[in-house]
């Protein structure tokens, strides 16, 4: 079995009020956490945030579906690219909407773990593994 990623290994250095390295571990841990190769999900990540500069939610609720599927296609995504693209979109307007476009608020608006893992699973396309990827790396920065 393969090492996973973490954060360290795409250039992140997670804290508290670094709204900016919290929102690009969170996209990183939406792909990692889908049926698909680390090495895929890492590349589609580096597509999306070092190549194409959607490293905010703001800026990755401004591409249209077809640039999202072009991003994912770039990054080696094929078969999940339109349901992906889909779930990419949703998950920013929810985090704009619900959370101010800060991922620090999901933690904030959250009284325990537990409630905190079920304000995660609420995002369409964000399951346990996702979850559990994101949290692996984020859980210090909260305790």
């Amino acid at each position: 079995m393969a090492r996973q990623i973490n954060a360290a290994d795409i250039g992140l250095t997670l804290r508290k009020g670094d709204e900016s390295s919290l929102f690009k571990w969170f996209l990183a841990s939406f792909l990692f956490g889908k049926r698909i190769r680390q090495a895929t999900a890492l590349r589609t990540y580096r597509v999306i945030v070092e190549q194409h500069g959607h490293d905010s939610p703001d800026k990755l609720c401004q591409c249209s579906h077809r640039q999202l599927v072009n991003m994912l296609g770039e990054g080696g995504y094929a078969r999940y690219d339109e349901s992906t693209a889909e779930r990419l979109r949703l998950m920013c307007e929810k985090l704009n909407g619900e959370f101010g476009g800060k991922v620090s608020a999901i933690f904030e608006q959250s009284a325990d773990r537990e409630e905190l893992e079920k304000r995660l699973r609420q995002f369409k396309g964000i399951g346990p593994r996702t979850t559990d990827i994101f949290l692996r790396e984020t859980g210090e920065v909260w305790t």
